[in-house]
């Protein structure tokens, strides 16, 4: 497929909003860095507003992926069959309650609990319809299984974590810096096992169709000469990523070593070294590791219609 850079943006930055959400509802209920309640509103509220921009602009990143974006709410009308669909409106009701959840932190009011609960149900309704976008598509082999999910709530959760570590170091919360380091390196290191495991399963993966059940002709040799005198069209540019094989490995070992072994090396130097740089660094590398892991994934992705429109000899 063709990766689409106003796609990779929205997931990615949306990934690190809810993981970081999440991260800040658990400490408020579980009582990480053992904070009271005054002590911790004001940095909930800051960071929410952060998790609160990340958010947005995902949202603004997605419009440039629309045609016509004056008609993008007439996507929410089919809510019953398109993960799509549920996607575009989970998106701004989980805006809307990190807006409510922050607000309620900022402005010193109650019920900040039961906020949250209703935000992390949003939260995990929006994973699971950004994920199963992709996962539901069963003829793309590649994207049809339940790692496609669990890979898109861990790596958001993961770089959310990081983020979240990097805001408490910033933000002078240094009791909470340890935790959120931990519970980052863990969920780091989980992503890693699973991200792997979808590499080796598409590895393995075998077309179901052929050039000849492709067009309809059973002759065992069928070579394509030519695409006519127009060349490419809307399916070569559409449905497929244009890059040699040689770019697609680099890109694959260059995402395995920013997301995973580096962050987890960065984020245990910013910690004992006590370095809010060293924290950023970890952030940003672990950020750009997704780009390039998204555009993996998505340029991995071998449309059934490229068996006729990209076999040119």
């Amino acid at each position: 497929m063709q990766p689409a850079f106003s796609v990779i943006f929205l997931t990615t930055l949306i990934g690190a909003a809810q993981g970081l959400f999440l991260t800040l509802y658990a400490t408020e209920i579980s009582g990480w860095g053992a904070l009271s309640a005054a002590e911790l509103q004001p940095f909930l509220a800051k960071a929410t507003l952060v998790a609160l921009l990340f958010t947005g602009l995902g949202l603004l990143a997605s419009f440039f992926h629309l045609g016509h974006p004056e008609r993008a709410w007439r996507s929410a009308a089919m809510w019953r069959t398109s993960w799509l669909s549920r996607e575009v409106i989970a998106l701004p009701l989980f805006m809307a309650g990190l807006t409510v959840y922050g607000a309620a932190h900022g402005l010193g009011l109650g019920a900040t609990r039961w906020i949250g609960a209703v935000t992390v149900l949003l939260c995990l309704g929006l994973f699971v319809a950004t994920g199963m976008i992709y996962a539901s598509i069963r003829f793309l082999q590649e994207w049809a299984s339940p790692l496609t999910l669990v890979n898109y709530i861990l790596l958001g959760c993961a770089s959310g974590l990081t983020l979240a570590t990097l805001l408490a170091a910033g933000l002078g919360m240094s009791m909470l810096v340890t935790p959120y380091a931990l519970a980052a390196a863990v969920c780091t290191a989980l992503a890693w096992v699973t991200r792997s495991a979808s590499l080796l399963r598409n590895a393995r993966l075998k077309p179901k169709s052929t050039l000849q059940s492709a067009i309809g002709i059973k002759h065992p040799r069928i070579v394509q000469k030519s695409q006519g005198f127009m060349g490419g069209s809307f399916n070569t540019r559409e449905f497929f990523h244009g890059r040699t094989a040689q770019m697609l490995r680099s890109v694959k070992w260059a995402f395995l070593l920013m997301v995973f072994p580096l962050p987890l090396l960065g984020l245990a130097m910013g910690v004992s070294a006590a370095s809010t740089v060293l924290l950023i660094m970890t952030f940003v590398i672990q950020y750009m590791g997704l780009l390039a892991e998204r555009w993996f994934f998505f340029a991995q992705a071998n449309h059934p219609q490229n068996l006729y429109y990209q076999t040119i000899s």
